[in-house]
């Protein structure tokens, strides 16, 4: 295989010829009392959000401002928009993203999630990269059902998307935003926008977070001495746009974080229900080994467009690297000497060394006046990936290790077609192919026998294709339906002592969807609604534990699901907003002949097979809430001098399965967060001081579990309060 260093010099090179992604364009500012018009790249057009036949949401401006403010990694979104979930074992560096219900609870390096996250156009495919941090943003918009056919990775189950401020030509602007909060917890976050000539332009964007430690360790006696982080991240881009024709943005970008891993609570779960042991104070943990993180990554990609006319053409060159990974924890939770006590000891550590991604896509589309428009490209995809497992004894001694290898090429031919059959009524049609191979290998074992072969190879390839349409009922109102497909290529899970290399086969998707989308009252309020149906086949799915800490792949035989999703939004008065969301998602896994071992300690709600394994036929998937409502609500009294406002926001998810089958303590009870902030701005919007809380009535819940031999769990973020400072030049 060509070295990655060189195959890149040569493509970025090709890149250069030919151009960058299109933009969404910015929406004019809506008169008072009057939303603004939604732009959205859901079809990879900016397009008005009411004619894409997508069921998607948009999170900008005010809102994520809003999310961010008190040093919140990327799980904050997690219930923001209907049907997406967002949860990590692993803490800041390595988010698990489900939509619809549909997402992947893997927790190892290696693993692939059916939820695609893209940034600036460019896939972040390995779970690590999927960690970035949301700083100096456009927009974030949430695709839900499969997007198989214009987006390039991994994406059955949906897509989240990013998109980072831009530089322009306009002029030198740029802000500063400080925040100030609980447990010393600091965030900064700032952009300049610096024209460089007729020609350049320069954006330049930071990130600074840290908080301090305040959970006291019980074993050694150190007070605040768990729990704290140290993260920053920086973006520069240079916009090069010479004349209306062609465009070229180049984006450089890294990310170093430290700090405290997941901490994982021994025997912290009463038995026989979800709540917490009497007496449990999540300021303090029994654990006697290191808890610790490491992660530096760093990328860069090259975005080109050259408008020919009728035509338009579109490069995305990107790479992403992960240089360092080390992530450390007492993964049985407590310690063999005071309460709670653990009858066994389990400390490992994740690393990676090297982590290498390039993808690289070519596009054109059309720009026809007439009812037909098109749009066609090509997408390839190569990562190397070197990452593995350590495990350590008491005295913090490594005592075994497993090094393994994954290298990943992929290739797809795509295109889709849009025919307005006549003023209200437009359809739509995709094709993709793609081919996807991946080579495992095991490099390295010490202090331990794996069973099984060293090597693995795996390939696929697929079609995958959509059909929509949209009518407009008038001009404020439109239906849609959409019948789509989406694949997932094999996974691939590295060896233990006790279980080999396991592969899970490619999984399919086929989703039918229908909505109707609405400016209502002159544009006052908007609203949405959306129904949908899914099958999936061959899904596949981890197993996590069962007496002891492995991990392998099955794959399940069917799984179905189905829901509703609503959002609706709008001024009540000039002075007063408000929106809000909920969605309702059924799944269930069928597949009669699926059984796991059980649990140790805990209460199996699920049928126990002749050989005492658990049938998990019927069962709704991991982390899978039925149900998730978001309300907001924003306040504003104008002052001669500026404007005071109040602002309010609350998500809430029901209950949630920890895991594969069904147990009383590893069912995650409902969750409800709720924020407010209270401000004043002034000069026109130019400064702004507020003050903040964050899960403000503080519910305490353990979202994730770990399933060997004790009831071990984590839980969510504490309540915090803080102050903020904005403001803009």
């Amino acid at each position: 295989m060509m070295k990655l260093s060189k195959m890149h010099k040569r493509l970025l090179a090709i890149g250069a010829t030919l151009p960058m992604a299109a933009l969404a364009q910015e929406a004019a500012q809506a008169p008072v009392g009057q939303l603004e018009v939604v732009t959205v790249t859901a079809q990879r057009r900016a397009e008005n959000i009411r004619e894409v036949p997508v069921s998607v949401s948009m999170i900008k401006d005010e809102k994520l401002d809003i999310l961010l403010s008190g040093g919140q990694d990327i799980r904050v979104l997690a219930g923001k928009t209907p049907s997406l979930n967002v949860e990590s074992s692993t803490g800041r560096v390595f988010p698990r993203f489900y939509i619809r219900g549909y997402g992947n609870a893997d927790f190892a390096v290696f693993a692939s999630q059916p939820v695609s996250l893209i940034y600036d156009d460019v896939v972040q495919e390995n779970p690590i990269l999927k960690g970035y941090p949301m700083f100096d943003l456009a927009n974030v918009e949430v695709l839900r059902g499969p997007q198989g056919t214009l987006f390039g990775r991994n994406t059955p189950a949906g897509v989240v998307k990013f998109e980072s401020a831009k530089p322009s030509l306009r002029g030198v602007e740029g802000f500063y935003n400080v925040s100030y909060a609980s447990d010393a917890t600091v965030n900064l976050e700032a952009a300049a926008n610096v024209p460089l000539s007729k020609e350049w332009a320069l954006r330049v964007s930071t990130l600074r977070q840290h908080r301090d430690d305040f959970v006291d360790s019980t074993f050694t006696g150190e007070k605040d001495a768990l729990e704290g982080y140290n993260e920053h991240a920086e973006r520069v881009q240079v916009l090069y746009q010479p004349n209306g024709m062609f465009n070229a943005l180049f984006n450089v970008h890294q990310r170093a974080t430290t700090g405290s891993s997941r901490l994982f609570r021994a025997n912290i779960i009463k038995k026989g229900s979800n709540t917490f042991v009497d007496g449990f104070d999540a300021d303090k943990i029994a654990i006697n080994a290191r808890e610790d993180q490491e992660l530096k990554t760093q990328g860069a990609s090259v975005r080109m467009s050259w408008d020919l006319g009728a035509h338009k053409l579109y490069s995305i060159t990107g790479y992403e690297t992960v240089a360092k990974y080390n992530s450390r924890g007492d993964i049985d939770g407590g310690n063999p000497t005071n309460a709670p006590a653990v009858p066994f000891q389990v400390a490992t550590g994740s690393f990676v060394p090297d982590i290498k991604q390039y993808s690289q896509e070519f596009r054109v589309e059309s720009k026809y006046t007439g009812p037909l428009n098109w749009q066609a490209g090509a997408y390839f995809f190569d990562e190397k990936a070197v990452a593995g497992q350590d495990n350590f004894n008491v005295a913090g001694d490594r005592t075994s290790r497993v090094k393994s290898q994954q290298k990943n090429e992929a290739y797809a031919l795509f295109g889709s077609v849009n025919y307005a059959v006549n003023d209200a009524f437009t359809v739509r049609g995709g094709l993709r192919y793609t081919e996807d191979k991946k080579d495992f290998e095991t490099l390295e074992t010490t202090g331990t026998v794996l069973v099984g072969p060293k090597t693995v190879s795996q390939s696929k390839d697929k079609f995958n294709w959509d059909l929509s349409g949209t009518y407009k009922l008038n001009k404020d109102v439109s239906v849609y339906a959409r019948y789509a497909t989406g694949f997932r290529a094999p996974s691939i899970a590295a060896p233990s002592t006790s279980v080999p290399i396991t592969v899970a086969d490619a999984e399919t998707i086929t989703s039918i969807e229908a909505g109707v989308k609405a400016d209502l009252w002159n544009r006052r309020a908007r609203a949405s609604l959306s129904v949908y149906d899914y099958d999936v086949k061959n899904q596949q799915l981890t197993v996590v534990g069962g007496n002891s800490n492995v991990t392998k792949l099955i794959n399940a035989a069917k799984t179905k699901g189905r829901g509703i999703e609503g959002e609706i939004e709008g001024f009540v008065t000039n002075d007063f907003k408000v929106s809000a969301s909920a969605s309702y998602n059924f799944t269930e896994i069928r597949d009669p002949s699926l059984s796991l071992n059980k649990c140790a300690q805990c209460t199996i709600l699920d049928p126990i097979n002749g050989a005492g394994r658990v049938s998990i036929d019927g069962n709704a998937l991991p982390q899978a809430p039925k149900w998730i409502i978001n309300l907001n609500a924003r306040y504003n009294y104008p002052l001669a001098e500026g404007n005071l406002f109040v602002l309010t926001d609350w998500s809430y998810r029901s209950k949630v399965n920890f895991f594969l089958y069904e147990a009383v303590e590893f069912t995650g009870a409902p969750l409800t967060e709720g924020g407010l902030r209270v401000g004043y701005n002034w000069a026109g919007g130019k400064y702004e001081v507020a003050a903040f809380a964050r899960n403000i009535t503080d519910q305490r819940r353990i979202t994730g579990a770990i399933d060997f031999n004790n009831l071990t769990g984590f839980i969510n973020e504490p309540r915090q309060f803080g102050v903020q400072f904005k403001g803009s030049f």
